[in-house]
């Protein structure tokens, strides 16, 4: 089969057929948990038994989780259903839902809640998704109602039936607006980002091929609500698409608590989601927390001790306080027999494993491949004897994240051997690589065709190579140390400087005193000045006036 590839998450490179115009082919298992909803299954099981997709392809599982009354499967379902109780041990609608996909037989699992009343095409319109590509998850589009009096089940398959599904019930004004605004920025949610794209996951209606669901590892039936937001990060590590289909249209028989008590509802998910989610960062905003799924999942080789153990520290020094440390190395090796302490041909296997073998952030594994509890969205694999700055895998992360990359090489240093690299990789671009790839088809390629491959330098990202010396003989300063010899240093600084402004305050002080003596004896002078001025100017008046009066004096009597 020639799987088609979709980068990202832009379904749009596949081409769905009409509803109505097609011959489909898969089997389906629709799994409906229930407690306690007799009155709304039996519309739902209604709805079901009007479906356009063909019966001999169409399995229903009902799945009673400890209703007071046991449920009972009415007169109007489709030919083959059958009702099971959920299994001892659990409850809640994750065990439901995990105990009729372990009782179902269909290609596709499709979960639909027992108070969802879907029209006639709303299985086919999500399967035609499943016969183009095996990791697509289809999601349905929802309309709530919050109608007090209900339709009987005959006139929910006459709806059906005539295309009046839109009749049925009252519309309410509420609506999904959440994950509609996430769908209609992003162009049906073609191009959301894929940390963004699993946030639509809403359990209410959707299908999923079974083996992909299968090999997420299913429900988490710990959970007793945010099991969708969960399951939905899962798979879209697993390498899943998802596509809303707004031609899957259904009701919603009454609102959801999360429209009805979001506040309540949200302080209940958020520490689990915290837990399990690593990509809700805002979840993760306590410093020096540990928790049950990683951010990024490091890998180191063992070699040298000082080498391994240079590396390893700074990965859990870094800033990042969510990251999981695996060292992979032949453990399986150390036995405890008899042997001379120095002498020991794995004594630096030894000591890695003495130093870090009670670290809970530290995991020494000898397959690299066995999984651990959780999968992280990101994977970083580093030599040993190169250490990352403190903030070094924060902002690699980060630039993955901004462009929806697939793969960081992060090239270390290149010699005659070759080039030393690290890389980070995005789990879900490595999964949908796998999911896939031809035979013999270089991974890296698929990574690069599907979300990208970029090459960085290392030096300038923060790598560096270890010291000579390490560990440290001496204990380094810590950050309060270091800190608090920088904020003294500035001060220092500051007084300096403030000395030397009050010096310089003092001298323009002074001059400026002196300043304003001689501008007082130049008024002084200035004054004696214009005194004299004035003086001579009278004297010069009394001469010429005199003057004046002799010509006159002369005129008018004259001398002989």
């Amino acid at each position: 089969m020639n799987i088609p590839r979709i980068r990202h998450n832009d379904y749009g490179v596949l081409a769905p057929p009409a509803l109505g115009t097609w011959e489909p082919s898969l089997s389906v298992t629709v799994v409906v948990p229930a407690h306690d909803r007799q009155e709304t299954l039996d519309l739902t099981l209604a709805a079901l038994s009007a479906q356009s997709y063909p019966e001999h392809l169409l399995d229903v599982i009902v799945v009673d989780d400890g209703s007071a009354t046991p449920l009972r499967l009415p007169e109007l379902t489709p030919s083959r259903t059958k009702l099971i109780s959920s299994p001892p041990g659990g409850w809640g609608r994750a065990w439901a839902v995990q105990a009729g996909l372990d009782a179902a037989t269909g290609e596709v699992v499709f979960v639909l809640d027992a108070d969802m009343v879907p029209h006639r095409r709303h299985v086919e319109a999500q399967l035609r998704w499943h016969h183009l590509a095996p990791y697509v998850v289809a999601l349905g589009w929802i309309d709530f109602t919050a109608a007090t009096e209900l339709p009987t089940p005959d006139q929910v398959r006459e709806a059906l039936e005539t295309g009046a599904e839109d009749e049925l019930f009252p519309l309410s004004p509420h609506r999904h607006d959440w994950a509609e605004k996430i769908i209609h920025d992003h162009d049906g949610l073609r191009t959301a980002p894929s940390s963004l794209a699993t946030r639509i996951h809403v359990g209410a209606t959707v299908s999923y091929p079974a083996a992909l669901l299968r090999a997420a590892g299913g429900m988490d039936t710990s959970l007793k609500l945010a099991e969708d937001t969960e399951l939905g990060y899962r798979l879209t590590q697993a390498g899943a698409v998802y596509v809303p289909d707004p031609e899957s249209r259904a009701w919603h028989v009454g609102l959801p608590t999360a429209m009805r008590d979001h506040r309540a509802l949200k302080r209940y998910n958020d520490p689990y989601v915290a837990d399990r989610v690593p990509d809700r960062r805002y979840l993760r905003a306590d410093p020096g927390r540990q928790w049950l799924v990683p951010y990024v999942d490091a890998t180191v080789p063992a070699g040298a001790y000082e080498d391994v153990r240079a590396t390893v520290d700074a990965l859990l020094a870094g800033s990042l306080p969510d990251v999981r440390v695996t060292i992979t190395g032949p453990w399986d090796t150390l036995t405890t027999t008899r042997r001379s302490p120095l002498a020991d041909p794995s004594l630096d296997l030894r000591l890695i494993h003495a130093t870090f073998d009670h670290d809970p952030r530290v995991h020494l594994r000898t397959d690299a491949t066995a999984p651990l509890p959780g999968t992280a969205p990101f994977r970083l694999s580093v030599p040993p004897g190169w250490q990352p700055a403190k903030d070094t895998v924060e902002r690699l992360v980060g630039h993955l994240e901004e462009h929806d990359g697939g793969t960081l090489c992060i090239a270390l240093e290149e010699t005659a051997q070759g080039v030393t690299v690290a890389r980070l990789d995005r789990t879900s671009a490595l999964s949908r690589a796998a999911l896939v790839s031809a035979p013999d088809e270089p991974l890296d390629d698929l990574v690069d065709e599907l979300f990208g491959l970029e090459w960085v330098d290392g030096p300038s990202w923060g790598f560096k190579r270890r010291p000579a010396t390490y560990p440290p003989r001496r204990r380094p300063p810590s950050e309060l140390a270091q800190l608090t010899a920088k904020h003294e240093k500035e001060l220092a600084l500051h007084r300096k400087r403030t000395a030397a402004l009050r010096a310089e305050l003092a001298q323009l002080r002074r001059e400026a005193g002196k300043n304003g003596r001689d501008a007082a004896r130049w008024r002084e002078k200035a004054e004696s000045w214009r005194q004299e001025a004035v003086r001579l100017a009278r004297e010069r008046n009394r001469t010429v006036l005199k003057r004046a009066v002799r010509r006159v004096r002369d005129l008018a009597f004259p001398t002989d």
